[in-house]
């Protein structure tokens, strides 16, 4: 019954702010805490889809991340469907665990990237905005090349840093977009993914331009906290969100 009822709560409804993040959290988690064993085999689309009421395509992009991050395969057929792998990954990269260490540079990022955000907004200039404008409507076209979306998503967030005017702040943005970039290769990217990354973009430059600082702030934690869902699906640390949010 215990496990009835823990499996009854990966499939409650998601909530609509972040669908495709928390969608990703729910399932790896459950993956990983054994409530989804391997070889079990997902409810069909439609009736998951209604379950957590999100879109199929919703759900399609997070099951597309985690095939390619090997917790889910996918097969065809009369007897096809999503099963769990029969042996999930281990959060790991290089032989070594990833669970700490990864929350410690979630938990840098989110204190650089906030107080650069805070910053930009009391100091930034417009040419520092101008160019942040023109990043976005660059990515806006790598949608479909997730490699040179990156690059140009941390010339953002370095360009953010650089509008807050503090050589020191640069440097700790730049040292903290390189840890990133471990941790975001282990991501599927759908390009809806992206696009929505990139409204949350749009949306801080809003709030950089008005000098709002508290809503750039808000904006920037958005975004990251997109991030930290669907990594809570593939690092072994379960409970991380709720225990930061308290």
């Amino acid at each position: 019954m215990e496990r009835d009822a823990a499996l009854e709560a990966v499939f409650m409804p998601v909530r609509p702010a972040s669908t495709f993040e928390e969608t990703v959290e729910r399932l790896g988690s459950a993956i990983r805490l054994g409530l989804l064993a391997p070889g079990d085999k997902l409810p069909p689309e439609r009736e998951l889809a209604k379950r957590l009421r999100i879109s199929r395509s919703t759900l399609r992009q997070a099951l597309t991340a985690l095939v390619q991050s090997g917790h889910l395969v996918s097969t065809r057929g009369r007897t096809g469907g999503t099963f769990v792998a029969e042996q999930p990954p281990l959060a790991e990269r290089d032989g070594e665990p990833l669970g700490q260490d990864a929350w410690q540079v979630l938990d840098y990022r989110v204190a650089i990237e906030s107080g650069a955000a805070q910053l930009a907004a009391e100091r930034g200039g417009e040419a520092q905005f101008d160019r942040l404008d023109e990043l976005i409507a660059k990515m806006g076209e790598e949608l479909e090349n997730f490699e040179e979306y990156r690059r140009t998503d941390i010339r953002f967030h370095i360009g953010v840093a650089e509008a807050a005017q503090s050589p020191r702040l640069l440097s700790a943005m730049t040292d903290v977009q390189s840890q990133m970039s471990d941790l975001i290769a282990l991501i599927a990217h759908p390009p809806e993914v992206l696009a929505s990354s990139n409204e949350q973009h749009a949306r801080l430059l809003k709030a950089l331009r008005k000098g709002d600082g508290a809503r750039a702030v808000r904006c920037m934690r958005e975004h990251t906290e997109g991030t930290e869902h669907i990594l809570a699906g593939l690092l072994p640390a379960p409970l991380r969100l709720e225990q930061t949010s308290a």
